[in-house]
């Protein structure tokens, strides 16, 4: 009653003053003007969805208003070119600068604080080699002695990224630039969709826990389906994928605003539905049973690599595979590790932010487990976690990869802005949306090119980084090449803040050092619940 009396009263008023100052053609044009503003007041008052709108019909709405714009004033207006988030501004401008062709170097010096904790670098060599005699575009063979067609893979590919979550013309200008350039584009776990067919380029296909693409109708594993998947002839590796860093031990997660027919074809689900893949796999629940998995898969993989995808959890977990792999001589052809900052899309906050080992700790940590158990020299390792420069591929080769993935860096190549709406379907630049009237917006002939020269230049700094370093091979990079400032006066190489372990430590338990003791007793081929120890 308080709000129908005070709009009634603010009705009233503004109808005298109205016709006591107007003469009543004017009074028209203002009631005309004035008519709206006061019926959405009182709409607000009497039905408004938030106590701050029924208490300031109007103004109440700049709230919203101004939430929505805060990334925007913030990311282009208050943010230094340093300190924005998830990536800062410096990298995204090298990486549309390189998208572009344009000039990719800076003015005046670097714009880091080197002096500040956490800064890192890499010290040249005063002997460094000619980056022109280099190989500008190295290759790493990815196939061990159970896979009869390896694939010689780029070292910097596209991390894996559905059609779904990103546009059918971001898929296709991301595959035409795989094309272009002779690299990798990773399918996501959305299955193969035309898109990624369009140009030809190398794909590697990952399967998923919703087993889209090679699904039974009950949702179980189909070989055989798998099968007809490998046999595509772009389709050069599989990725069995157990978890991701946007979200690890969740699943992966298609808003039902994005899940549209022809996705739903694509994937074999319900179109307009919420897509929660299982955060487990129903094919298998033990460390053996994961190698049981990848054999089936190799048997029906047309001959090509096998490897599978993770973000790291429980040490215990990964030893348990690690001594599978020992005791069945089943291995994948590589590992793909992931960091927990990661992620291109939809995930819970708590998981985005507070679930998986980050990156360097993750990567560092499988190269230890693999050298440890004998097992390094037949595995590459597969890198993915915030990469977007060369120097970021450097650390990783550093801390153990073979191979890197992209996934942010490759969108904001084809015009991501980090507009931070992937979610939501609204994505301004068509890349994360499948609404037709944003997706047409990008233009695949124009893209593809520019992912391609953003792969090609961030290679070439690579190289260029590898000679001044007096290297030759990203295989001769190791964890004394790189350096981080732990405090204002004091700084450590990488081989000194993640310690490498000896070689075939692992295999008995009189050579485990003590830090993996505990989790190497626990670690049991036979389950990935970590057993018991009797308590002396």
């Amino acid at each position: 009653m308080r709000r129908i009396f005070t709009t009634g009263i603010i009705i009233a008023v503004a109808l005298l003053i109205g016709l006591y100052f107007l003469d009543m053609s004017s009074f028209w044009t203002f009631l005309f003007i004035l008519g709206p503003i006061i019926l959405f007041a009182t709409f607000d008052m009497l039905f408004g969805g938030s106590t701050i709108i029924r208490n300031f019909p109007i103004f109440g709405r700049l709230r919203y208003v101004m939430e929505e714009l805060r990334p925007k004033i913030r990311q282009y207006f208050v943010e230094s070119d340093t300190d924005g988030t998830p990536i800062n501004r410096v990298d995204r401008q090298t990486v549309y600068q390189r998208a572009e062709g344009k000039l990719d170097t800076i003015p005046f010096g670097t714009q880091d604080v080197v002096y500040s904790e956490g800064y890192e670098w890499l010290n040249h060599s005063i002997n460094p080699n000619d980056f022109n005699n280099l190989d500008h575009h190295p290759r790493v063979k990815i196939g061990g002695e159970q896979c009869e067609k390896p694939y010689e893979a780029s070292i910097l590919n596209i991390s894996a990224m559905s059609f779904g979550s990103l546009s059918s013309n971001a898929t296709a200008a991301l595959n035409g630039g795989a094309k272009i350039s002779n690299f990798a584009q990773n399918t996501g776990e959305g299955g193969i969709a035309p898109y990624h067919t369009q140009f030809g380029g190398d794909l590697i296909y990952q399967v998923g826990t919703g087993y889209f693409g090679a699904r039974t109708k009950d949702g179980n594993f189909d070989p055989i389906m798998f099968q007809k998947q490998m046999e595509r002839p772009s389709v050069k590796m599989a990725e069995l994928k157990l978890s991701q860093g946007a979200k690890p031990g969740h699943g992966g997660i298609l808003p039902g605003k994005k899940n549209t027919e022809e996705i739903a074809k694509i994937r074999g689900i319900e179109p307009g539905t919420d897509v929660l893949s299982p955060p487990y796999h129903k094919a298998f629940d033990t460390p053996r049973g994961l190698l049981n998995m990848i054999d089936l898969m190799r048997k029906h993989a047309d001959g090509k690599p096998i490897g599978f995808k993770l973000c790291v959890g429980q040490h215990s977990e990964f030893m348990a595979i690690c001594k599978a792999m020992v005791e069945t001589g089943i291995m994948p052809d590589f590992i793909a590790v992931d960091g927990g900052e990661g992620g291109t899309g939809a995930a819970p906050p708590e998981f985005s932010d507070s679930v998986g080992t980050p990156f360097r700790e993750g990567l560092s940590f499988v190269d230890d487990m693999l050298r440890g158990f004998g097992l390094r020299d037949k595995i590459k390792i597969f890198a993915a976690g915030k990469i977007v420069t060369g120097f970021h591929m450097f650390r990783a080769f550093a801390l153990g990869a073979d191979v890197c993935y992209s996934a942010r860096a490759m969108m904001l190549a084809i015009g991501c802005i980090q507009a931070l709406e992937c979610n939501v379907n609204t994505c301004p630049t068509g890349v994360a949306t499948q609404k037709a009237e944003l997706v047409n917006g990008l233009r695949v002939d124009e893209k593809k090119k520019s992912v391609a020269n953003y792969h090609r230049e961030t290679v070439e700094a690579f190289v260029e980084l590898l000679a001044a370093a007096g290297l030759e091979k990203p295989s001769e990079i190791n964890r004394t090449h790189v350096y981080r400032r732990v405090f204002m006066n004091l700084t450590k190489r990488y081989d000194e803040i993640y310690p490498p372990i000896a070689k075939n430590c692992l295999l008995q338990e009189n050579t485990v050092p003590e830090s993996y003791r505990g989790d190497w007793l626990r670690a049991t081929p036979e389950s990935f619940k970590p057993k018991e120890l009797a308590v002396v």
